[in-house]
């Protein structure tokens, strides 16, 4: 029996798990409203209680370690501007702590003692964040600044006697620095850890129990890959606790009372997890504990329990939807908490994807997940490429519910990682840097050649679909290689990179044009590779999509792509949201949004 797209959007997500201060209660993000709202259980499948009722999103929950009480943030209309609130978990009464609705707000934990939380904010001005500690009955300009920062700065803990935050700034996707503030000194300042040439990932910061080193993720010496390290505060000596083998260490969450942690490998898109203890004599050195038996091929979001005997995280696979599980550290049996439901279709009918490898035009090998329906007809089988963005990001085998539904309707469905994706080294990531661009969209083609080859699929029956930087992807592949397309759908994406650096927020224009060239030095080469720029290539009908309140991708790159394209006589759809931005998080907006993909699919694939 098959089911219409709006039945398959109803299928739920939890995620993003925090245990309360008794251990007793963990709270979770939940879509079952439409938006993600906040939910608490008591025990495992229990009726769960929704705590928060608002139209926006929540984009996360933390409990507070001492009090009955957490703190979540929230945005307006997708604008990406989050504002702090406070949940008491007892009476159910909410207070906004910031109210600062101009600015944005980024968590940075509680005090251990439940006190106060820290937070960095571009409230004083929107091109640099700064670091504010705010007491926990405080509210709005209350807080307190206590450094003033020149770039993107985000924190990661509070140290474990409090006195001291640790600090990251970010330069790029592949270049970070780690700084430690001392809240007691006279006049804070930062203490520089990672001083470095080139770029150098410093990632997934975390406190060492005795306060005296920190534990992290890095590639430093030239690595391609990230390992696991620890970081010596009193001789900034760096030391490998575990290697990726050839795969990024991804992070780890650590438990800065007991020492005992959780690691995660990135193998190919799969999780691999780790999940030990450290040996408080030698921070190296560390026992192992059984890996979990988890569903699904990807897990993250670990949230201890107050003693570390448990801990919580979410998991997720192509054909299980992502729900929350909570394992026993030193037994490793994992017991399922949350049940978010699939809307009635069957979990059995859902389909998993094979991992593939497609040589492009060098040589390189391209990696992909390709999903075929159950039952297809050798040569007819249409099929869409969905291209992530980032584009230093991966496609991993998690739950699309949209997915499913185009394979319950006989479509294939490919998802490449072409040149640029993370997750496979530094170099791979680094091979469409500026120059280079217009390499990864060659991937495409190199990818839409082997589908075309494939028994399943018909080659005239070739759609291309990509969000944010996926959605430039899809414009390019749509101008550069005009005759392998049957059509393209354009999400939230780039048609100009040199308006889109131009009216991107002020506090990310640095951080990309790192990535895709600045306006003052490679001005021409930008424009030279918007499709805007050739736009007249375009022969497949396209569909335009985009939130108007978009702060990284603003809506003037969906109306002149959409308008020159209509110029040209190409068939367009536009369909832009007033109160959505990046992406669609309301479910009434990407029901309408997903049943016009639905309908331009049939009309042209």
């Amino acid at each position: 029996m098959g089911y219409d797209i709006e039945r398959y959007l109803n299928i739920r997500s939890a995620y993003g798990a925090s245990f309360g201060p008794e251990g007793d209660r963990l709270s979770f993000l939940m879509d079952t409203t439409g938006t993600s709202q906040v939910w608490t259980l008591e025990g495992p499948q229990e009726w769960p209680e929704q705590r928060t009722f608002y139209d926006e999103r929540v984009t996360f929950a933390s409990w507070s370690p001492e009090r009955p009480e957490l703190i979540f943030g929230m945005d307006e209309g997708g604008n990406e501007r989050a504002q702090l609130f406070r949940l008491d978990a007892e009476t159910g009464e909410i207070e906004t702590l910031t109210a600062m609705p101009d600015a944005k707000h980024r968590w940075g934990g509680w005090s251990h003692d439940g006190d106060r939380f820290a937070f960095t904010s571009n409230r004083r001005d929107e091109s640099v964040f700064d670091v504010y500690v705010q007491d926990r009955d405080a509210t709005g300009d209350e807080a307190e600044l206590v450094y003033e920062g020149d770039g993107w700065l985000s924190l990661s803990g509070w140290s474990p006697d409090d006195s001291r935050l640790l600090v990251s700034q970010a330069y790029s996707n592949f270049d970070q620095d780690l700084y430690v503030l001392d809240l007691e000194a006279d006049e804070p300042d930062l203490d520089h850890l990672t001083p470095h040439d080139g770029d150098v990932r410093y990632q997934s910061a975390s406190w060492a129990p005795d306060g005296e080193g920190i534990y992290l993720v890095t590639d430093e010496g030239d690595a391609d890959t990230l390992y696991l390290a620890y970081l010596d505060l009193a001789t900034n000596e760096l030391e490998t606790v575990i290697d990726g083998e050839g795969w990024n260490v991804d992070g780890i969450a650590l438990d800065d009372e007991t020492g005992r942690f959780v690691c995660s490998r990135n193998v190919e898109g799969y999780t691999e997890l780790t999940v030990g203890a450290f040996d408080p004599d030698d921070p190296t050195a560390f026992e192992t504990f059984p890996d979990p038996d988890l569903p699904g091929g990807v897990a993250g979001g670990v949230s201890f329990d107050p003693d570390a005997e448990r801990f919580a995280l979410s998991t997720s696979g192509d054909a299980v939807n992502t729900n929350v599980f909570v394992v026993d550290i030193e037994t490793g049996e994992a017991e399922r908490w949350t049940d978010a439901p699939t809307a009635g279709i069957p979990r059995e009918s859902f389909d998993g994807a094979d991992l593939v490898d497609i040589e492009s035009f060098d040589g390189l090998e391209v990696p992909g997940f390709l999903t075929l329906p159950d039952e297809y007809t050798k040569g007819e089988t249409p099929v869409i490429v969905d291209i992530h963005g980032g584009p230093e990001s991966q496609r991993r085998p998690s739950f699309s519910s949209v997915k499913q539904y185009f394979l319950d309707r006989g479509y294939a469905y490919f998802e490449p990682n072409v040149r640029g994706s993370s997750g496979y080294g530094a170099d791979y990531a680094a091979l469409d840097d500026v120059e280079n661009r217009m390499d990864s969209v060659a991937d495409i083609e190199a990818c839409v050649e082997w589908l075309q080859d494939h028994p399943a699929i018909d080659p005239d029956r070739i759609a291309a679909k990509g969000g944010s930087y996926g959605g430039f992807m899809v414009l390019a592949a749509l101008t550069e290689y005009p005759d392998l397309w049957a059509a393209g759908i354009d999400v939230v994406g780039i048609a100009n990179f040199v308006t889109f650096l131009e009216n991107t927020g002020d506090w990310r224009r640095e951080l990309r044009e790192a990535e895709y060239g600045s306006l003052e030095n490679d001005r021409e080469f930008l424009e030279e590779i918007s499709p805007i720029n050739n736009v007249e290539n375009i022969a497949a009908p396209l569909f335009v999509l985009h939130g108007e309140n978009d702060p990284r991708v603003p809506v003037g790159e969906a109306e002149q792509i959409a308008d020159r394209a209509a110029e040209q006589g190409v068939p367009v759809r536009k369909l832009l949201f007033e109160d959505e931005g990046h992406g669609f998080s309301k479910l009434e907006n990407r029901i309408e949004a997903y049943s016009e993909i639905v309908d331009f699919l049939d009309e042209h694939v």
